[in-house]
Order: structure tokens, then sequence, then C-alpha cells
């Protein structure tokens, strides 16, 4: 199968977003760019008419206004329409299964559960077998004029998110050769939480910190030394904050053009499907996030 990049589409300023990202990524890639909309209740079969008397007239409004926005931008983009008469969270799991990337529309800030048609982001993101992206509308866009993210090369550093907890190949060679494609550093960040027997009547016990944060460099660059020697031409910065490890992707992710950062796939029966870095980065972070699911 030739490589491709879903977006998906419901209509909202979000996903609209989200699908001229989508764009400049298959761009970048030299990939298919799929616009996929899903609804229960398409008709089986299409007719022309008008938004009285085609029942699909909506559904085919929504991508085909989607794909000429897309048009303006990139000319030369292969693009393909996909209407699936099923339910969303099934439609968008099935492409995941069948594209290189999902690219959603996110609401940002707002409650966990609301973003991409309400819980459907949620469902997916939790059980996708590939990398997601979420995509908010840009700040300084209008939402009626469909402004899209500049080219991928543009946006800024890709910063990768690492817990140094368990393996997580897939995750490294995802944010590496995001970099590596757009010609920009990868910044890797990590944060560790002091544990107590680093806190004195005083303060934090500067030798105890400074041991602990000894080690988690040493971890963190032992991590990426077989990924530098795969992406030799990807300029590699690290950072090591003993602090709240969402508090220090948040800060990292401001300016940059993408952050990276995992899923494990398989979690405790009881624990949320998403640890608190990634909450924090779907709910706050003003860059796409990609989203990848690792062992």
């Amino acid at each position: 199968m030739d490589p491709v990049i879903t977006a998906g589409l419901d209509g909202s300023p979000e996903s609209r977003s989200a699908a001229l990202w989508a764009a400049g990524e298959a761009h970048l890639r030299r990939c298919t760019l799929r616009l996929l909309h899903a609804w229960v209740l398409l008709a089986p079969s299409e007719q022309e008419g008008t938004a009285g008397a085609d029942q699909n007239y909506w559904a085919r409004r929504i991508v085909d206004d989607a794909q000429e926005e897309i048009r303006r931008h990139y000319p030369d983009l292969p693009v393909c329409e996909d209407l699936v008469a099923e339910d969303p969270g099934a439609a968008l799991l099935a492409a995941a299964a069948e594209s290189d990337l999902l690219v959603l529309g996110s609401r940002g800030m707002a409650p966990v559960a609301a973003y991409f048609l309400g819980d459907t982001g949620l469902h997916v993101m939790a059980r996708a077998g590939g990398p997601v992206v979420l995509v908010r509308t840009r700040d300084d866009a209008a939402e009626d004029t469909g402004k899209p993210w500049p080219p991928p090369s543009a946006q800024g550093d890709v910063v990768l998110a690492l817990s140094l907890h368990g393996p997580c190949d897939q995750l490294f060679e995802f944010a590496f050769d995001a970099a590596a494609r757009r010609g920009v550093r990868l910044r890797a960040v990590h944060g560790r939480s002091l544990p107590v027997q680093a806190y004195a009547p005083w303060g934090i016990d500067p030798d105890v910190g400074e041991e602990l944060a000894a080690e988690a460099r040493k971890e963190l660059r032992d991590a990426l030394r077989p990924w530098r020697a795969k992406f030799p031409g990807v300029d590699l910065t690290e950072t090591v904050h003993l602090e709240s490890p969402a508090r220090v992707v948040l800060r990292a992710a401001g300016g940059a053009g993408l952050l990276v950062t995992g899923r494990r796939q398989k979690r405790p029966a009881l624990a949320p499907p998403f640890g608190p870095v990634l909450q924090a980065a779907l709910h706050h972070a003003p860059c796409p996030v990609a989203v990848v699911p690792h062992e």
C-alpha cells in the first residue's frame, strides 16, 4: 500500500486546521492525503442534489471544502476523499491501521473528553496502533479563513518528551525522523520529580539534587546514543530538569513546531489511558502533539 496520511474531518474549525497541517506533512513526506468523514447515516450511494434533497450533501460539502482549501496551498498534492457510513471511532481506528499517520483536530484547553467528535478522539488515541497527531486552530487564524500552518520545516524545533521508563524505540524513531525530514533541531527533554530524601529543612539538598541530575543525564544520554548514530545529521540537544515532568514538557513546547510524546500500549488494568504528561500536553501544548504508541 502506498504511504497515506489520514485527516479526520467533522466540519469544525479544529478539523479543518488539522487537515491543512496534514496536507503540509503529506507534502513533506511525498505521500497521499486522505480526507475522511464518517457518519453512520450516510446514504449507501451518492446522489446529486441540494441540501434538502441529498442525504449526503453536507458530508460531501465538509470534505470538498477542505480539499478546495488544500488545493490552494498544495496544488500538486495527491488527495483522496473518503465518506464512510460507520461510527466515527471505528472508522478512524481502521484508518489509523492503514495510515502512516492519523491527524485529528483538538480543542486544546477544553475538558479532556471534548476533542474531535466529542470523546471520539480520546477513544481513538487510546487504541490506535500507530501515531496520532492532534492539531488545534492557529491562534492568529480566523476560523473562517482556513489559514494554514506554515510548512513543517518553518514551524520550529521538534521536542521529544522522554520518561526513560523502559524501551520506546517507536517514539525515538518518529521524533528523529520528523526532525530529519524538517531539517530542524530535535530537543530531547526529561523531567524528574525530586524524591522526599532530596529535601532538607532549608530546601533542596544540593548534593542529593546534583547526584539525581547526573544520574538522569546519564540515562538520557545512554538512551539517545544509538539514535544519534542512526541519525547523524540531526542537531540534537538534551535537557534534564528536576521538577514536574509535565511542567518541563509544556515549557519546552513553547515555540516548538511539534511535540512528540509516547503512550504505552500495555498499562495496568485500572490505570488511566494517559499519563499526566500526555494529559497536560493535550490540554495546554501550543503546538501540534504527536502521540506515538510503544511497548
